[in-house]
């Protein structure tokens, strides 16, 4: 349940039995001393800086007035928390580096700093003097009224006493009318407090709320921060898969020549059993080392295309799988990587926890879009969780706004969709 908000405070009954309308005349009164020393401030800063800027010496202070409006927000969203305890973000960023030089450079170039500097002037010269007077005329109204009775007792001795230098009370019963005429005020006017307060609360958050543009670039800069870290990461496995294509595997591959040479060199036992099982292990090792370059990133889906690739992973899987891919025209790259992964991960899991007998993969562009579809005749019960590396998978896909839809009821069919755009964001950029 959130806090309760002066707003809301206002509009319940029991408003006045409550300590919300003191609250908001501490809001409002508060803003007078407040307000005054940033006017204070400010004039001296100007005046000052500005004399002093022919000798240079005025700079520095002439810097400080410029930012004067970050401490003036900071200690306002504090204010604030009187009459409103929602939190009001920061609008700042944290510098790029330690230091003043790097906390300057970045304040100074902010929209928000210059945002805090207009409100701290506009809270020196217009807002302070307004809630200060409204503030203290109805509690100076109320005040004067309430202590008529007291006036008269302790200051004229019983004899007759002007009431807020309007009219004369010549007598107690004319005092104690006065008094009950404040007493009435008072509940009255804590309506006037309240909403004014409320008032000036809004136009608090309204200026020294964070920018959602502020934080709609940095969103944007994630995702794109997201797609570089996505590319570096395929950059690295094809650069892994050429250097095992061209090293390991041509090593391996001339080793395993060698050996054949030397078991037909060498034919006598027991040389020759060793020369035969060290060639069987090569051999074996040749095949481990090309499935696991075709695992990192397959040749021929760099040199032919998804299509191509997702018919070379069905012809090798366990389960029969029927492919139907409708694709005129070849993919960029991360969606083909992002696609062919994903189906690689379907077609495993299907061998490997459905107990299907066949499965199917279908594919088309619609538009903008490439929707990918496999579906197996299992036992279902699929998730995205649980170690099946699904949630790997939608991760993947997010990146170039892509989703995955998975239906697996129990008993079957599960049907794993890919919908990805043909083109993501970030290339049409």
């Amino acid at each position: 349940m959130s806090p309760l908000t002066l707003r809301q405070a206002l509009v319940r009954r029991r408003y006045l039995l409550g300590g919300w309308p003191w609250r908001a005349a501490l809001y409002l009164l508060s803003s007078v001393p407040a307000g005054l020393a940033v006017l204070v401030a400010v004039l001296l800063l100007a005046t000052v800086g500005g004399a002093l800027t022919l000798v240079l010496v005025g700079l520095p202070l002439l810097l400080t007035l410029a930012l004067i409006g970050v401490p003036v927000a900071a200690v306002e969203r504090r204010r604030l928390r009187l009459i409103d305890p929602g939190p009001l973000g920061d609008p700042h960023r944290a510098p790029e580096r330690a230091g003043l030089t790097a906390w300057l450079r970045t304040r100074l170039r902010e929209q928000a700093t210059w945002r805090e500097f207009g409100y701290a002037l506009l809270f020196a010269v217009v807002l302070w003097p307004l809630e200060g007077l409204l503030a203290g005329g109805v509690l100076a109204l109320c005040g004067g009224l309430l202590a008529t009775p007291l006036v008269m007792a302790a200051v004229t001795g019983g004899e007759e006493v002007r009431v807020l230098k309007l009219y004369l009370a010549e007598s107690y019963p004319g005092a104690f009318a006065a008094a009950l005429l404040g007493l009435a005020l008072l509940p009255l006017s804590a309506y006037p407090l309240g909403w004014a307060a409320v008032a000036r609360a809004a136009l608090t958050r309204a200026l020294l709320s964070p920018d959602t543009g502020g934080v709609d670039a940095r969103i944007q800069e994630l995702g794109r921060s997201r797609m570089r870290l996505v590319d570096a990461f395929e950059a690295e496995r094809r650069r892994i898969e050429r250097d095992l294509h061209d090293g390991a595997q041509q090593r391996l591959v001339a080793l395993s020549m060698t050996l054949g040479l030397a078991r037909l060199e060498s034919p006598a036992e027991p040389l020759g059993g060793l020369l035969a099982k060290a060639h069987e292990e090569a051999g074996e090792a040749l095949v481990e080392i090309r499935e696991l370059i075709r695992g990192i990133h397959p040749q021929v889906l760099t040199d032919r295309g998804l299509a191509a690739a997702v018919e070379d992973i069905a012809d090798r899987s366990a389960v029969p799988v029927d492919v139907e891919l409708d694709l005129p025209e070849r993919l960029p790259q991360p969606v083909e990587t992002a696609v062919y992964f994903a189906v690689c991960e379907a077609l495993a899991n299907v061998a490997k926890h459905s107990g299907a007998g066949r499965a199917r993969v279908t594919g088309r562009v619609d538009g903008a879009r490439l929707t990918v579809e496999v579906r197996d005749d299992g036992d279902g019960g699929a998730a995205t969780a649980g170690g099946t590396g699904l949630q790997g998978v939608a991760d993947r896909l997010s990146v170039l706004d892509g989703r995955l839809l998975l239906s697996s009821p129990p008993g079957g069919p599960t049907v794993l969709r890919l919908d990805v755009p043909r083109v993501p964001a970030h290339l049409v950029e």
